[in-house]
């Protein structure tokens, strides 16, 4: 049934305006005088119809808003504009404000003369409360975000873009507000991880499910890294749509060096166990030959093999001297080389050598592969080898008996590249790199027995960048075999043409000095009496010494030609022996030769400054010795 000709009684309208109690309903004259005033006026500010009517609407202002005049101009705004809408402090009967929405029309008869004004409000306390608690919660987490200093606390738009910056953000990265928000994330990246799209992956995660964690090397303004955990969390308005990221960051750096100190440390003490092991090894055979030859007869074959293993062992500890040296030499950062010409087939064939021992003991089948023309480097011959023979015996090491182990030597691209592989145990992917760590071998104490001191790699890697190049390793898994691969510039063309011309011819062969006057001093008396015992099968005469000042007694009356020198000498050391033999010699020139277990660079300075020409190093090499003994022209130091 249609209701557009059923007349509506205007009385209707009156009771709907005077019954409604949740809005102020009431009309103004034109000057703001109050003729009306409902159930709901009356509720929401307190006055009875008697007590409001004829009174002025200003009334319900504060006392602020009446003296600027706001009344008065939102009824101008209405009679201008036919309508005016505000929220505001409203004031009550008992004086009491409420906060309330305001709307005022005009109303005008058919000539458009303004008649009155219709004004309707609202009272929206609870909702300017709950507003306000929201806001002063949003200004308070503000506040504590901002003051944190222990934590990088900022947000990104949903592209990455820096929208807000705490001040641990700026402790933490170095950035002021200014000069980050705007700008990517990605600058907190190092280069590998941008080239890598580590910063996008990062927000692709958090966006699907919602929070990505990660850690790793993040960079501050000055370029500097530090190491952070790092926490993205996806921001979604209620209907889903994502608004961003809250990206938190912790500088986690001192407790990384913490965790680095303690690893360290646990790979030296590991380290400390496999070196008491690895000399009692030697130790003990080198014993038990000595039992055995004080028990066979003189001319029995078993003297001979019985020294065969003392020489064996014997050569076995002074290596592990050696790389005790180099350890020192590579924490301090004084391992150096010595540039020269070097052709890398020489270097296979003297690493090749060296390594020979543990390769035969193994039975390892060895094949080498060498390019038909010299490749020519510019390095330290004597450092090459080790570098090669380390990563051979690393993998005559870690290959099963009869294994098989490769040596490649080749030009590639510029460079010379040698390659050692095996197909022994192979290396999981997380000990790629930590394998090139001190005293790291990637196995427990008890599993390497016998696997050396754990730095071969570390100082065949320090090797290779002392001449320019580097060394990667390489492995498709546990059982697999392993390659290590060494890069190195090639000599380059003037650099060969100028090493010609400046090619001395070799050295002769030193001629042999018969009868010699020898003192050997040392306090170790077996080692001196050793010693002597040598000399004298070598046509010398030979008087020993056990102290610094027998020494000077017997060299006064015995007049030596060459002396034998410990350094580490109780009471009176060498160095202050070779300075009183050089005062007391005058015009005769004896020949000092330091024989010492101190073997470091300072030590030989000292031995130089105290007058002494050659300094050797315990155990000595006989031919070493006899070099030393033969060659009488000048001081050298060795």
């Amino acid at each position: 049934m249609s209701t557009d000709n059923i007349p509506v009684d205007p009385s209707l309208y009156k009771l709907a305006i005077d019954e409604t109690r949740h809005y102020a309903l009431f009309f103004l004259d034109p000057r703001g005088y109050v003729i009306t005033w409902n159930a709901g006026a009356e509720r929401i500010k307190g006055y009875k119809p008697s007590e409001i009517i004829g009174r002025h609407f200003s009334t319900f202002y504060t006392r602020d808003a009446v003296e600027s005049g706001w009344p008065a101009h939102e009824l101008k705004v209405a009679s201008m504009e036919g309508r005016f809408e505000d929220e505001g402090w409203r004031v009550r009967k008992d004086g009491s404000r409420f906060w309330a929405n305001v709307v005022i029309n005009a109303l005008r008869d058919t000539k458009g003369k303004l008649i009155a004004f219709y004004k309707i409000t609202r009272d929206l306390s609870d909702r300017k409360i709950q507003e306000e608690a929201l806001r002063h919660s949003e200004e308070r987490f503000r506040l504590m975000v901002e003051g944190v200093t222990d934590y990088a606390i900022y947000m990104l738009d949903p592209e990455g873009i820096v929208t807000s910056w705490n001040s641990g953000a700026a402790t933490i990265k170095g950035y002021t507000a200014g000069e980050i928000v705007g700008k990517h994330f990605s600058r907190f990246y190092n280069a590998e991880d941008i080239e890598a799209g580590k910063p996008w992956e990062e927000l692709s995660i958090a966006r699907r499910v919602g929070r990505a964690e990660s850690e790793g090397w993040r960079v501050k303004k000055d370029g500097s890294r530090f190491w952070a955990r790092v926490v993205v969390t996806a921001l979604r308005d209620s209907d889903g749509m994502l608004r961003g990221f809250a990206k938190v960051t912790q500088d986690l750096t001192a407790r990384r060096h913490m965790q680095d100190l303690e690893s360290a440390t646990k790979n030296i003490n590991e380290f400390i166990g496999v070196l008491a092991h690895e000399i009692r090894n030697p130790l003990a055979p080198i014993r038990m030959a000595v039992r055995v030859m004080a028990d066979a007869p003189r001319d029995d074959a078993i003297q001979d093999a019985m020294r065969d293993t003392i020489d064996r062992q014997s050569a076995h500890l002074s290596r592990m001297v050696d790389d005790m040296l180099d350890i020192a030499r590579l924490t301090r950062g004084t391992l150096i080389v010595q540039n020269q010409l070097v052709d890398l087939h020489d270097i296979v064939r003297n690493a090749l050598e060296t390594a020979r021992p543990l390769i035969e003991e193994k039975r390892h089948h060895v094949h080498v592969e060498l390019a038909d023309a010299p490749i020519m480097v510019m390095g330290d011959a004597d450092r090459l080898t080790q570098m090669l023979a380390n990563l051979v015996n690393n993998a005559a090491r870690y290959t099963q008996d009869e294994g098989n182990i490769w040596i490649r030597a080749r030009e590639e691209e510029g460079y010379a590249k040698l390659c050692v592989l095996d197909d022994g145990c192979g290396i999981v992917p997380e000990m790629i790199e930590p394998i090139f760590g001190m005293f790291v071998q990637g196995r427990s104490p008890l599993q390497r027995v016998g696997g050396g001191l754990g730095i071969g790699l570390a100082l065949a890697r320090r090797i290779a960048e002392l001449h320019g190049g580097s060394l990667e390793a390489s492995s498709e898994g546990e059982n697999k075999g392993s390659q290590f691969a060494v890069k190195m510039p090639l000599a380059d063309a003037a650099t060969l043409a100028a090493s010609r011309q400046n090619l001395r011819p070799p050295t002769p062969a030193a001629k042999v000095y018969e009868s010699l006057r020898v003192l050997v001093v040392d306090d170790n008396a077996d080692a001196a009496t050793a010693l002597g015992m040598l000399l004298k099968s070598l046509g010398h005469d030979t008087r020993i010494a056990n102290d610094g000042f027998q020494a000077l007694d017997i060299a006064a009356e015995f007049h030596p030609d060459i002396v034998l020198l410990d350094i580490g000498m109780p009471g009176l050391d060498g160095y202050e022996v070779a300075k009183r033999l050089r005062a007391a010699d005058g015009s005769r020139a004896v020949r000092i030769i330091a024989v010492t277990g101190w073997g470091q660079d300072a030590d030989r300075e000292k031995s130089y400054a105290a007058g002494i020409d050659v300094h050797l190093v315990k155990p000595v090499d006989t031919n070493d010795l006899t070099r030393a003994l033969n060659d009488r022209n000048g001081s050298t130091l060795h």
